[in-house]
């Protein structure tokens, strides 16, 4: 699905409103404002439980590849690269997750070892079968942020 100019222009005037895009948005139509993505990329909200799988999965996420997260104690090796994620639902709202998860190095800065999930251009360490692709769709974006909204201080 490819949104208009002028479509495009409500999606980012509505977002403030909450209002969803009417279905799934390309990588390139994704818009961060103000270091944030206020709408779900898919019309809807995310399945934490298929989040939680594509987190630790280690041909999707891969997230404790660079992440320690207390919750998911049964998987070995985490990574010590990247901040914890325990708490992560109480450090950043759920605009700003999503923003993460899709660009992180417009978010985090370019330095950042963290791919970019929902981008076609990725760095100079992009693996050769993610060139031009995404490394997650928009609703495996939207899966795993519903899981990460689970991670909430205790």
């Amino acid at each position: 699905m490819r949104l208009g100019v002028k479509t495009l222009a409500l999606v980012v005037l509505f977002s403030a409103t909450g209002i969803s895009y009417a279905g799934n948005v390309g990588p390139d139509e994704v818009k961060l404002v103000d270091g944030k993505i206020a709408m779900s990329l898919t019309g809807s909200n995310g399945d934490a439980a298929k989040g939680r799988d594509i987190f630790i999965n280690r041909k999707q996420g891969n997230c404790l590849a660079c992440h320690v997260n207390k919750e998911i104690s049964e998987q070995a090796f985490h990574g010590k690269v990247g901040p914890p994620l325990d708490g992560v639902a109480g450090r950043w709202d759920e605009a700003e997750l999503r923003a993460i998860l899709v660009n992180s190095k417009k978010v985090l800065g370019e330095e950042t070892i963290m791919p970019s999930f929902y981008r076609l251009i990725n760095g100079t360490r992009t693996m050769k079968k993610f060139k031009g692709k995404t490394i997650l769709s928009a609703e495996q974006v939207e899966d795993v942020l519903a899981y990460l909204k689970t991670l909430k201080e205790e």
